[in-house]
């Protein structure tokens, strides 16, 4: 195996991939560090990173060569070599990182831990920026797959518990573990939660009892209205969108775009009917409630509820995957959507 590599995509087919040889040697300058990625998750959030790529920035985290991409994902990694007195050797952080063996940062400590100041990421949302330190916990798996993916799901329940009015939800893409954070959240706080999916994951998804009712996509039609409805949209099916807008005409007052685990699906055009989609983003979230709470209080309560979900959903099943031949493996399983939905994929890069 090579000593070190980066996990490439073509940014205008993401099936198309390669693995370069990377040496990640060399003189550092004052202030930056070469950090070893020990291990990452692969899901249905970094394929919506790569669909999502130019229009919201995600390719620009991880520069690579012209017409190539580096799609971000995330996990932990360990410093092994510094120009920063206060980032030490054997420092290991939890952040987002590239489908890499290394990476070369420009870490700076704060009050909340390290930021990569790098140029190019200036621009970027501080929220993805931000790394934190991160001592070996037997849950390390398990926050490297749920951590970012239930933040959004907490995050999305937060914004929509600010509207009294509602009473159900529509989820698209319900398999994705966003989908299944959201759902658990929302339930807990009285909600009900319809899940949208395909025939061949509703089976699964029925035995983790984490949906009031599951529709395939085919039974978008049989929807009811009752009360007034929100549709959060993971799946970026413009035909599915304006189905459900369709179907249940005034009784939908809000329609979420969240993510495009249905990144190839065909173009669809026209007007919707009734509300107008808005795109959710993560981090205006946390701004919003960094300031109102504080960020240790946000903090605190995330990391109880991620605490809890795990506890209570032991239908999820963790899978390992070594070296770039098993990143391949798990990366086109998950983009043409042949992993089980119970399934969480771990990569080990060395």
């Amino acid at each position: 195996m090579m000593a070190g590599w980066d996990y490439l995509i073509n940014r205008k087919d993401l099936r198309a991939t390669e693995v370069r040889a990377a040496n990640p040697a060399g003189a550092l300058a004052e202030g930056e560090v070469i950090v070893q990625v020990e291990r990452f998750a692969m899901t249905a959030n970094n394929i919506t990173y790569g669909a999502f790529g130019d229009m919201m920035g995600y390719w620009n985290f991880f520069p690579a060569p012209d017409g190539l991409g580096r799609i971000p994902v995330w996990g932990f990694a360990t410093v092994t070599d510094s120009q920063v007195a206060d980032v030490p050797v054997g420092l290991r952080l939890f952040g987002y990182l590239p489908m890499s063996t290394h990476y070369r940062m420009k870490l700076v400590k704060t009050r909340h831990g390290y930021v990569d100041t790098a140029a190019h990421r200036a621009a970027l949302p501080p929220t993805y920026n931000a790394y934190n330190e991160a001592p070996v916990e037997a849950s390390d798996d398990f926050r490297a797959l749920l951590r970012p993916l239930l933040m959004t799901s907490f995050l999305l329940d937060d914004f929509l518990s600010d509207d009294a009015n509602l009473t159900s939800l529509v989820l698209t893409s319900a398999s994705s573990k966003t989908a299944l954070g959201l759902a658990w959240f929302a339930r807990r706080r009285g909600m009900k939660v319809v899940g949208l999916t395909s025939a061949s994951n509703r089976a699964d998804l029925a035995s983790t009892g984490v949906y009031d009712q599951l529709l395939t996509y085919d039974e978008v039609g049989t929807l009811k209205a009752e009360g007034a409805i929100a549709l959060v949209d993971f799946a970026g099916n413009r035909a599915t969108i304006g189905a459900v807008h369709a179907t249940l005409g005034t009784s939908l007052t809000r329609s979420l775009i969240v993510g495009g685990t249905h990144w190839n699906a065909e173009r669809v055009e026209g007007q919707l009917t009734g509300v107008t989609p808005v795109m959710f983003f993560a981090p205006d979230q946390i701004r919003k409630r960094s300031a109102e709470w504080g960020q240790g209080v946000l903090d605190e309560r995330f990391s109880a509820a991620l605490a809890t979900f795990i506890a209570d959903n032991g239908w999820l099943n963790l899978v390992h995957h070594q070296g770039p031949e098993g990143l391949a493996t798990a990366y086109h399983a998950v983009l043409e959507g042949k992993t089980r939905m119970q399934d969480g994929h771990i990569i080990h890069p060395a």
